[in-house]
């Protein structure tokens, strides 16, 4: 891949970035933009005050430090083999792809007066390179969902659904602090 095309690989890769991220503010604001209404003759108690079992950002922090550390803290100790096992094959396919690329860097070069065989492990290494960089880059997408994950399963630890006594409807009840 030339400088050009890596360079057109960063632009695009960062337009998708921008993208994602816009996404997430719009949803965090349809979020916080939507707010509960309470009917007066309800049988809530208006002077309680909602405390929260679990951190969101103590989640965050955990899962930064150790991936799988805030599904532990978050009770959902099924994602934490599916965080590792993949985080882990990502790894695993970064390894091997560096060995690859480092040996046909080697071989090219060994080879550089064979100008057919120099080009054959000029693409080979080339190839490997952008491979492992894919995956660099695969890695830390899913370390960063891994910490998306604990923030949002923390949040909704209190979610409860109840039924209201009245009509017998589910009701759901949601409690989000920022």
């Amino acid at each position: 891949m030339s400088w050009k095309g890596y360079l057109s690989f960063l632009k695009l890769s960062i337009k998708h970035i921008i993208n994602i991220l816009a996404i997430i503010f719009l949803f965090q604001t349809a979020v916080l933009s939507q707010t509960d209404s309470v009917d007066s003759s309800s049988e809530q108690k208006k002077d309680t005050i909602f405390v929260m079992h679990k951190s969101p950002w103590g989640a965050v922090l955990r899962s930064a430090i150790l991936p799988g550390w805030g599904q532990i803290y978050n009770e959902s100790y099924i994602k934490v083999p599916i965080v590792w096992g993949i985080i882990g094959s990502l790894a695993a396919g970064w390894i091997w792809n560096n060995n690859k690329y480092n040996n046909a860097n080697d071989l090219y070069h060994q080879n550089l007066n064979d100008s057919r065989l120099s080009a054959n492990y000029k693409f080979q290494r080339n190839f490997y390179r952008d491979q492992r960089d894919l995956f660099a880059i695969y890695i830390g997408l899913a370390y960063f969902l891994n910490m998306v994950d604990a923030y949002v399963d923390a949040q909704l630890f209190d979610f409860t659904v109840k039924e209201n006594p009245f009509t017998k409807q589910p009701w759901l009840n949601l409690n989000v602090r920022f």
